[in-house]
């Protein structure tokens, strides 16, 4: 006999990064798919977590994260928003950004709640929401430049709307919110329960001079948000899982009843490690220029190629159409990019549920030159 196990998650399978990533290794393929460098973090900061290690600080951090590190937060937050964050009630640490975002979700989610979502969506947005046994209402992005329709967000807003997911820099797209969409939100949350969930782990890696637009710069959202982060996207070392929510005291109170029962606390070296290494501005002040210049090395690089990249103002990613090359479905066409020409890439149709299609495909550029530049050489052949 076996036992059985009703789903929670009855329509998720194994996601479309590990199906590429697995593809890439075994046909050797160039790997622009997962948001993953390839190139190496700080030495600087590798000699902080090993001199934590060194110096004992080995055991379990307090469960909201090492104070140290979450005033160092609290002073960058200062610096680049001017906004004030008590580092004692208003930071969790945990591990990673997608962590953050769940326990966040979790932690206001009933039953029957409705969260709207904008598609195309990061992968793991809405089974947590169902999970929560909430109902995700999926809203597009405007074709092409993937900006939000405020009209659209108003005519599905609901007595059952309980947040609102909000992306900048945009994964996948590298769009960026800008200050009007910022108005239009606060427009339709003023004198509501609704609540913001904002992921920002994309902060630092913004391009072409745009200001980031955090919602930690406007405190009549922050009063009902919770804004995460994540240090792996930041500092170039995603295996870490480690990150941050921050939220007003009375919500944060809350999300540390859910984090404390589920991971308890974060690792304690990088966390001392990274409490030193925040201090120094210039380790997260030249990580858009670093990143701008490998957007704009692969742009140059596939005007050789047939592929029409689109714009992309942040994060790790540019989306480019195919559409001089093939007329295959974008699932398919990334499957035989990766078998037959070496180079593998995430279909946008895999970041909407009803998996629209509009003949793109997602490229990571936070790669090496030289990593870049193979697969640009074998893109050309196409």
């Amino acid at each position: 006999m076996s036992i059985h196990i009703q789903s929670k998650l009855p329509n998720v399978g194994t996601t479309i990064f590990t199906t590429m990533s697995a593809l890439a290794a075994q046909h050797n393929a160039v790997n622009l798919g997962q948001g993953l460098p390839d190139y190496a973090m700080s030495k600087e900061l590798i000699a902080l977590v090993s001199k934590a290690m060194n110096d004992n600080y080995n055991q379990y951090a307090p469960m909201a994260g090492w104070m140290p590190l979450r005033e160092s937060i609290a002073e960058k937050v200062q610096f680049l928003y001017n906004t004030t964050i008590n580092p004692d009630t208003d930071i969790t640490i945990t591990p990673g950004g997608t962590y953050a975002i769940y326990s966040s979700l979790t932690t206001i989610l009933q039953p029957g709640d409705e969260v709207i979502v904008f598609e195309p969506a990061y992968d793991s947005y809405v089974p947590n929401i169902e999970v929560n046994g909430g109902k995700a209402i999926l809203l597009p992005l405007t074709i092409p430049d993937f900006r939000i329709d405020w009209q659209l967000v108003k005519q599905n807003i609901s007595p059952k709307t309980k947040a609102i997911i909000i992306n900048t820099p945009h994964n996948p797209t590298g769009a960026v919110l800008q200050e009007s969409d910022i108005q239009e939100l606060r427009k339709i949350v003023k004198g509501t329960n609704i609540f913001i969930i904002s992921d920002e782990v994309y902060e630092h890696l913004i391009f072409d001079g745009i200001a980031h637009q955090s919602i930690l710069r406007y405190p009549d959202l922050m009063e009902r948000s919770f804004v995460c982060f994540s240090f792996g996207k930041v500092y170039h070392c995603t295996g870490w899982k480690l990150g941050y929510t921050i939220a007003p005291a009375a919500l944060t109170k809350e999300f540390r009843k859910v984090h404390q029962f589920n991971c308890f606390s974060c690792f304690t070296p990088a966390q001392v490690a990274l409490a030193t290494f925040l201090k120094d501005k210039d380790s997260y002040l030249q990580l858009s220029p670093f990143l701008q210049e490998k957007r704009d090395y692969f742009i140059e690089l596939m005007k050789e190629t047939r592929f029409n990249l689109k714009s992309s103002s942040g994060s790790y990613f540019i989306t480019a159409s195919y559409e001089r090359i093939s007329d295959e479905g974008d699932a398919d066409f990334a499957i035989r990019l990766t078998k037959e020409f070496g180079v593998a890439t995430i279909p946008l149709s895999a970041f909407y549920q009803n998996s629209k299609d509009d003949k793109l495909l997602r490229f990571c550029f936070a790669k090496k030159n030289e990593t870049l530049e193979a697969a640009a050489e074998k893109l050309v052949n196409l």
